[in-house]
């Protein structure tokens, strides 16, 4: 296949998860009428997209040339899914999601404890790859500027009199689920090429 029709589906593939994202909200606003609220399509697809990115890194683990990295960035994505379901764990006390976030971190982070410059050696490669960039700036999304551009302050502000939580809700998660997109958009991207060329060089 040639450069350029790889790159024209890997294009029209970009552009269907992102239409995709935009379904998922249309959906819970205009259809299901249901706030984007912990069981709306917006947040589930969010988690789906996290499994299928802790997934995804676990299975590049079989790797030993990249198991370190690949263990602590599925770990790293763990934990973002742990938040995302945080209601879950709010059944056994408000805020449990963080313990068990910690103990995950800590898992991942204990397994890799005495392999560390073999650890940074991976990180690097893995940063050196083209997809980082991608997976940057979906982390960027969804830690960053999803959080500002939610503020209750910001709203008010721009609404006044007529400030309305779902119209921010939606915003705010709209920028989350695509930053995810972007971020499983990147793990495909990375997981493909490695499929391609092999062990990391």
């Amino acid at each position: 296949m040639s450069f350029f029709i790889k790159h024209i589906i890997s294009t029209l593939l970009l552009v269907l998860l992102a239409a995709l994202a935009i379904l998922a909200i249309y959906l819970d606003v205009s259809w299901l009428n249901n706030g984007i609220k912990e069981n709306s399509l917006t947040e589930i697809s969010q988690e789906v997209i996290l499994t299928m990115i802790v997934g995804l890194y676990l299975w590049q683990a079989k790797n030993p040339s990249r198991r370190s990295a690949m263990t602590l960035i599925a770990g790293f994505f763990l934990c973002m899914l742990i938040r995302e379901m945080d209601f879950v764990f709010d059944l056994l006390h408000h805020g449990a999601w963080v313990w068990f976030a910690l103990v995950a971190a800590a898992v991942v982070i204990g397994c890799n404890i005495n392999k560390a410059s073999a650890a940074m050696a991976q990180m690097i490669t893995f940063m050196r790859h083209p997809a980082y960039g991608m997976l940057l700036s979906g982390l960027l999304c969804v830690l960053i500027f999803s959080r500002l551009f939610g503020m209750n302050h910001l709203w008010h502000n721009i609404m006044l009199e007529g400030y309305n939580r779902i119209v921010k809700d939606m915003v705010e998660e709209g920028v989350e689920l695509f930053g995810y997109v972007l971020c499983f958009a990147s793990t495909l991207w990375y997981v493909c090429s490695k499929r391609k060329n092999g062990p990391d060089a």
